[in-house]
């Protein structure tokens, strides 16, 4: 529930910004102001639509929509020290409940100006960007060994639904409401979660008032021989320059420039481009994230499956999963930009090249625990920093390349997502490992 409020509250404006913007000015060229013949769209229901819009420019909102970022960036390390300091119960409830807070005073911000809502989504970035570390440092206190791939794939569904359920409903809520009540509805979901999470969430087994002595122990137990990390120094000379984690940096990166890209973008390319009204929008942004997740979850299984069964070695299956899931999604990406107007192709393709983006999930996104299982929340913490700059930069370049937003300049952006997550792929294969480095073993 936590991963979902978060993730809700990321995408949330997406969404909303389409609905943000005055489009009147656009419509004396065509009547809808997108590229390809608009939909036949419903009537919108006539009630009130007392919503402000905004005369913000294309490169206006690349930076809104990229601020949230430049605030998640800077809590990704600092977010797992303070995670083993203060316990990672309050730092995760606080950090969300701070979101929630500023989401629900976004559409005050949005009318003070647009550095206003800049300011309040970097606010928004710093309180989930602890919301990770802090929930690898739950697991490692309550999953049993054995279990915690199982649970930790369970906890990130969370955000997976985040994104699919988010989207679709934003578009409705501005379809029927208006698009302030897209921040007020999810943040009152947000709060909902946070007295849920006070009441019923503690840090390890052995706080909690409530857990059976017999799964107490059972918990506890099972954990007595993990490797521990805060034991002992961090050996981060060796972590800096360990060739095999700067191969996920780089391969993070390049995955989610692509990612992130269209997380933020989508929403925007379907109205403006394929002129699909704000309710079709939602629905139709939310299918590359569904396949993303399903094949995420097929993909751990294979992987495991190839890996016990078929004894295949882990630096295979890695480096395979994560070829497939980088060159899978920049091949489709570019061909979605050369169909012009065919909308099901169009909306087919970028399916396709999210859910094959979601095989890499088996790829380089766990090759963490494979290299350095007892720092695993620490090279989480320094890939992650990396990783985000792209939803920093990405949406900022993407937006003020498309000015004009013609599907020219939108095939420019594909390519060079493409050409970012070829390069990826390439590195990764070359450098990349798949057995526990020597600075991580217990010497």
């Amino acid at each position: 529930y936590g991963f979902f409020v978060v993730y809700s509250l990321r995408v949330n404006l997406s969404v909303a910004m389409v609905d943000m913007l005055n489009n009147t000015h656009q419509s004396s060229a065509n009547h809808s102001g997108s590229v390809c013949p608009a939909h036949a769209n419903p009537p919108r229901p006539k009630h009130n639509h007392t919503a402000s819009v905004y005369d913000w420019d294309s490169e206006t909102q690349g930076w809104i929509l990229g601020s949230f970022f430049y605030g998640y960036i800077l809590t990704q390390i600092p977010g797992g020290y303070l995670a083993g300091r203060f316990g990672p119960k309050w730092l995760m409830g606080f950090g969300i409940l701070g979101t929630v807070i500023f989401t629900l005073l976004t559409p005050v911000a949005a009318d003070l100006g647009a550095s206003y809502l800049i300011a309040v989504r970097v606010l928004e970035g710093i309180g989930e960007g602890v919301t990770f570390p802090a929930m690898y440092t739950m697991w490692a206190a309550w999953a049993p060994p054995l279990e915690r791939s199982r649970l930790l794939t369970i906890s990130y569904i969370g955000a997976q639904l985040g994104t699919v359920i988010s989207l679709p409903l934003s578009g409705e809520i501005c379809f029927y409401l208006d698009w302030t009540y897209v921040f007020y509805v999810f943040g009152a979901v947000g709060l909902v979660w946070f007295i849920l999470w006070a009441l019923l969430v503690f840090d390890s087994p052995n706080t909690h008032p409530r857990i059976s002595e017999r799964e107490r122990l059972y918990i506890t137990t099972s954990l007595k021989n993990e490797l521990s990390t805060s034991a002992g120094h961090i050996p981060w000379r060796a972590i800096v320059t360990s060739v095999p984690l700067w191969a996920i940096v780089v391969a993070h990166f390049s995955y989610n420039w692509t990612f992130y890209t269209l997380l933020t973008l989508l929403p925007t390319y379907m109205s403006d481009i394929l002129g699909f009204s704000i309710q079709q929008n939602g629905m139709l942004s939310a299918l590359p994230y569904m396949g993303c997740a399903v094949f995420a979850v097929l993909s751990g299984q294979i992987a495991d499956y190839l890996r016990e069964t078929c004894q295949y070695r882990t630096v295979a299956v890695r480096k395979s999963f994560s070829i497939v899931g980088m060159i899978g999604p920049a091949v489709f990406l570019v061909a979605a930009g050369y169909i012009g107007c065919n909308y099901t192709l169009a909306v087919t393709f970028l399916t396709i090249s999210s859910s094959l983006g979601g095989v890499s999930a088996s790829g380089f996104n766990i090759n963490h625990l494979d290299i350095a299982p007892s720092y695993a929340g620490i090279l989480l913490g320094i890939t992650n920093t990396f990783a985000t700059i792209p939803g920093m930069v990405g949406p900022v370049i993407a937006r003020a390349l498309t000015i004009n937003n013609t599907i020219e300049e939108w095939q420019t952006v594909f390519y060079i997502a493409a050409a970012i997550n070829l390069f990826g792929a390439s590195f990764y294969t070359v450098f990349g490992r798949g057995t526990v480095q020597p600075w991580a073993k217990n010497n």
